[in-house]
């Protein structure tokens, strides 16, 4: 089962995606975890989850982790397909309980009251094309799923 979760190809289209999707959610659980890039950090997002939104923390815990873990295993490439699967169910919780209300798109102009859902189908889509294909070149993946082989 391991071998399977793990064993990708060359794929360096896939690469790109991993990488993109990658870098974005870095950034997102840095903000989450660390208060980088203008975040709040870890204790004032678990708590905004927990009490503004009313999150069970252990589910809070798990959003965060999976932006934050999910972005550094897509980096490197290790298990690319749990990270791609971690944000992909973040990214429809995300639509379900806040963005549907807004429509599809972003709120470029600040003439609605929240963000649309158009960038959490592109982040989805990604995940998918992640899951089904693997890590792809330049990833641990790859090169474990050689060593297995």
């Amino acid at each position: 089962m391991f071998q399977k979760l793990m064993n990708t190809a060359d794929d360096y289209v896939v690469t790109l995606l991993r990488l993109v999707l990658g870098i974005v959610f870095f950034a997102h659980g840095a903000q989450k975890v660390l208060g980088w890039f203008g975040g709040f950090g870890f204790r004032a997002t678990l708590g905004f989850f927990t009490q503004q939104m009313h999150i069970p923390a252990v589910l809070a815990v798990l959003a965060i982790a999976a932006e934050f873990l999910g972005g550094i295993g897509l980096l490197v490439g290790f298990l690319g397909r749990v990270a791609a699967f971690g944000i992909a169910i973040n990214m429809i919780v995300a639509v379900v309980l806040v963005h549907r209300h807004f429509g599809l798109f972003a709120n470029w102009f600040g003439n609605q009251k929240g963000e649309g859902y158009e960038y959490h189908i592109l982040a989805i889509v990604i995940c998918l094309a992640i899951m089904i294909r693997g890590s792809g070149a330049l990833s641990i993946d790859r090169s474990a799923s050689r060593q297995l082989a």
